[in-house]
């Protein structure tokens, strides 16, 4: 046998492998309170949208086509959070899961779309596999795009009331912020549209909008966290 028919090492077919599996915590605003979209899960409980990645199909092609066939939401923008690798994670075998993130105002989710609300930074029910820490993370991540800019994912919409955007604020931080305070650290950001609300017997307020990109202020993100 020469030099260069001598075997160099394992091939890959010599290293154990495990399943790779998608999931999607799709966020939104609804009732007052931050909620996650979760569906059936085949075994019976409730899950996160996710699916298993195909033979050479890109993560977020697995992604993408979890959120159209689980979800009814094609075409929507996602983002990855992290690799969830506990051995343990599923009593079918050795699965590894991508999470992935979004945020997406409610009108856009479909009307049969189930929601479980999100108190603590935690969901408030029961999910399969390790689905709830899933959630936690993309909440945390929410809160880092939401102190650096004004509503991001304009869960909102195009316009709001201050008031109705602290509310937004207080669900995402899960904490009561003082209304002079938030508006002072908000308003740099905000471009008044002229227009005023209209809540029947109550004070009219002023509406308001993005201003582009605006950056909020450093000190915002302390305010939001406490």
């Amino acid at each position: 046998m020469t030099e260069s028919t001598v075997p160099s090492g394992k091939s890959l077919e010599d290293y154990p492998r495990p399943s790779v599996a998608v999931d999607v915590a799709v966020l939104t605003y609804s009732s007052g309170a931050l909620q996650v979209l979760v569906v059936e899960h085949r075994l019976g409980s409730l899950a996160l949208p996710g699916t298993f990645l195909h033979e050479r199909e890109l993560l977020t092609d697995a992604a993408e086509r979890a959120l159209r066939d689980k979800a009814a939401l094609p075409g929507t923008q996602f983002h990855q959070l992290a690799m969830f690798d506990d051995p343990t994670r599923d009593d079918r075998g050795w699965v590894l899961s991508m999470a992935h993130a979004t945020a997406i105002p409610t009108g856009d989710l479909p009307a049969d779309a189930t929601l479980v609300p999100i108190q603590h930074g935690r969901v408030t029910q029961s999910l399969a596999f390790d689905h709830a820490d899933m959630v936690g993370l993309a909440v945390e991540d929410l809160r880092e795009r939401y102190a650096a800019q004004v509503d991001p994912a304009g869960l909102l919409g195009e316009t709001f009331t201050v008031l109705e955007l602290r509310q937004l604020y207080e669900a995402v931080f899960d904490r009561e912020l003082q209304k002079d305070s938030f508006r002072r650290h908000v308003s740099k950001a905000l471009e008044n549209t002229g227009e005023w609300s209209n809540p029947g017997n109550g004070r009219p307020a002023e509406i308001f909008r993005r201003r582009g990109d605006a950056a909020l202020p450093a000190q915002a993100a302390v305010l939001f966290a406490g």
